[in-house]
């Protein structure tokens, strides 16, 4: 199903902010079909239990995607299925979401810890605040955050408390060197989340994909930009052989 993309939306937002990319995607080419594939809701932490789930309810020999949380674990999915997957793309996705040792290009470890005991405590209210970092750095920042916010499914707090100790316990890094498929990956430059040196790094450690870096943008540049990504994401796919 080279004609075929699945995107995996990213932690707490739902699939709203993909939409208009998926719209503009279809505008570029009408044979594309573009799937937007809901995170897993399976009572779990642990990855591999929400891979094992994409892997049985995703269609094979597809190109795998997503923005953030999803676009990591399209990557482990990707690595999962070798040859039986056309190519990955990810949207301001981090190799390790949480800063260590090993990769500093990450969300500092007392950030994230603050974060996820603010979701314990107030799920509502650090939704509000993810919503704003999200936008932080983009043009129209409150307008997104707006956006991003009103469109939000409402969420379990256990499910939501889950994905972020998914988000924290995933490391792409052997996943992104096993793959052997075409990849892009793409960040933003004013990323609140997900620093932007993330974009060199990855390119440092993996050195044959294609990487690239939007100016003036933001964590949610998949609602901020959707044609601009949209573009890049179409002729990448051509490139590699999508037609």
């Amino acid at each position: 199903m080279r004609n075929r993309l699945v995107l995996l939306p990213g932690w707490g937002l739902g699939s709203a902010p993909l939409e208009p990319l998926a719209a503009a995607l279809r505008g570029l080419d009408e044979r594309l079909r573009v799937q937007i594939e809901p995170l897993p809701s399976v009572d779990s932490s642990d990855p591999a239990d929400w891979l094992d789930e994409l892997d049985a309810n995703l269609p094979q020999d597809c190109w795998l995607g997503g923005w953030s949380l999803g676009g990591m674990l399209a990557a482990e999915l990707a690595a999962r299925r070798a040859d039986r997957c056309c190519g990955l793309v990810t949207l301001a996705s981090n190799s390790n979401f949480v800063a260590s040792s090993l990769w500093p290009q990450a969300m500092p470890a007392d950030d994230f810890a603050s974060f996820l005991q603010g979701c314990a405590e107030n799920p509502d209210t650090t939704l509000k605040r993810f919503s704003l970092l999200c936008a932080q750095g983009g043009q129209e920042s409150r307008s997104l955050a707006r956006q991003l916010a009103a469109g939000a499914p409402r969420s379990v707090p256990a499910e939501l408390l889950q994905g972020l100790q998914v988000l924290a316990a995933l490391d792409t890094r052997g996943a992104l060197q096993a793959f052997s498929g075409p990849q892009l990956h793409l960040f933003a430059a004013g990323d609140a989340l997900v620093p932007a040196e993330a974009a060199g790094a990855l390119l440092e450690l993996l050195g044959d994909v294609e990487v690239g870096l939007i100016e003036q943008a933001s964590h949610a540049f998949v609602l901020e930009r959707p044609h601009e990504v949209a573009a890049a994401i179409q002729g990448f796919l051509h490139e590699s052989g999508d037609d």
